[in-house]
């Protein structure tokens, strides 16, 4: 699956948005019975769907608090991913810090953005003084009532993959 294709034609088309969701599942299949789904999708915008459903429960049958902290990953993992090239940099997260504010008892929607400008500052520039960087994400779940649910900061090590050193068995 040519990911880089079918989220560029996603952003105009809801069959490629229907069939980069479909992909998705089989990618990170963790995320399939939980029903986390990209909205909407631009060069500088994401948009992630969290259904209210049994799979996604805590024990008083409101959204979970981990659902919450998975789709703030996704949805901020999912934009860095598809903005820098994956054959260029590696990224992986190092810090997740939820913060709940309201708790969901519908769907709900997670939303990040970023531009050049922010790439540029954020993960380019300082790239040419160190051999990675961390990048801090904010993202902002709301029900569909408009209700903040929570912010996510998730914080992603972006480093160049000839900057990576790994361990040989």
């Amino acid at each position: 699956m040519n990911t880089t294709e079918i989220t560029r034609k996603a952003q105009h088309s809801k069959f490629y948005l229907w069939l980069l969701n479909q992909g998705l599942f089989k990618m990170i299949p963790f995320n399939k019975p939980h029903g986390f789904k990209i909205a909407e999708i631009s060069d500088t915008r994401i948009k992630t769907f969290l259904p209210y459903r049994r799979s996604n429960f805590n024990h008083i049958k409101g959204i979970h608090a981990c659902a919450l902290a998975t789709v703030s990953e996704f949805t901020t993992g999912f934009l860095l991913v598809s903005r820098l090239d994956p054959k260029k940099y590696r990224i992986i997260m190092q810090t997740l810090q939820m913060d709940y504010h309201y708790q969901g008892k519908m769907d709900a929607y997670g939303v990040f953005e970023i531009d050049d400008h922010w790439l540029d500052e954020q993960v380019y520039q300082p790239l040419t003084n160190s051999e990675s960087t961390v990048v801090k994400c904010e993202v902002k779940i709301y029900d569909k009532q408009e209700n903040h649910l929570s912010t996510g900061n998730v914080h992603w090590q972006v480093k160049p993959w000839d900057k990576v050193k790994t361990k040989i068995s």
